[in-house]
């Protein structure tokens, strides 16, 4: 296992262990105001301090990472859930015109960035963490799609494939039994780098107020929050800002530690 698995791993646990400890323990209810304790500096009774409405900012944190989690976790999971058969189907029939269509909508999709497809969202059903989670999502199946269809298509030219075609086995079974699970390494590796940036773009919905709505923390619109309040009140943007990098930072070294470790290649060379 290489240093950078190991590193991402743990900067990644941190991050979900304080979100599932969020649900049963937080040092202070993160709704509650306390307009005389606000815009405190980290202390020992507020770890990380306080906002402008005296709540804690380390319990904020906490919950905010449940939300961020929540909102990346479910739109990857829609990312992958249907981009990857899209992207067999269209392997299995490359040249066809399903093949053609899957790739050209695919390409409509990229067209539109998430923030863009959040704010049509947003303008039909309203601001919320449900609908960040279908625009993160949208935006995620053409990345699967596009990844497990180049992916598959060089195994469809490999010997073991064509021995499975003169067996009889049609294209959906040969591509659940024998396609999906060699593309599979690749597909995690993927997911969390989707994942992180997934992480990336809740923060970008919410610090334009399209994300997780009040009184639900999250780590985007406490950014957004304390922008105004930078000179006077740093920690306000800095603490929230370095729960995204930690984040961001330790999925990335997850993904990259996860390929040298599961590519054959790579664990061969070292």
């Amino acid at each position: 296992m290489n240093r950078n698995l190991i590193l991402g791993l743990g900067l990644s646990c941190v991050v979900v262990l304080a979100a599932l400890v969020s649900f049963v323990w937080t040092p202070f209810d993160h709704t509650a105001m306390n307009i005389p304790a606000k815009l405190q500096t980290p202390n020992g009774t507020h770890w990380l301090g306080t906002d402008h409405f005296g709540r804690d900012i380390f319990s904020m944190i906490m919950v905010g990472a449940r939300t961020s989690i929540a909102v990346a976790l479910v739109a990857v999971g829609i990312g992958m859930g249907l981009g990857v058969p899209l992207g067999l189907a269209a392997a299995a029939k490359k040249g066809s015109l399903l093949d053609e269509g899957i790739m050209r909508a695919n390409d409509l999709v990229f067209a539109f960035p998430s923030l863009v497809i959040a704010i049509l969202i947003t303008a039909i059903f309203g601001a919320g963490a449900i609908n960040a989670i279908i625009a993160i999502g949208i935006f995620n199946i053409p990345v699967f799609a596009r990844i497990t269809r180049g992916a598959a298509l060089s195994l469809w030219e490999r010997e073991f494939i064509l021995a499975a075609q003169v067996s009889g086995k049609g294209a959906a079974r040969i591509s659940g039994e024998h396609i999906l699970p060699n593309v599979a390494n690749l597909l995690i590796v993927q997911g969390t780098i989707q994942f992180s940036l997934g992480i990336l773009a809740e923060a970008g919905l919410s610090y334009v107020g399209l994300g997780a709505q009040p009184p639900t923390p999250s780590w985007g619109r406490m950014l957004a929050d304390a922008q105004t309040m930078v000179s006077f009140a740093p920690h306000l943007a800095l603490i929230p800002g370095s729960a995204i990098v930690v984040t961001v930072l330790g999925l990335n070294l997850m993904g990259d530690g996860l390929r040298d470790w599961l590519d054959p290649k790579l664990r061969l060379a070292r």
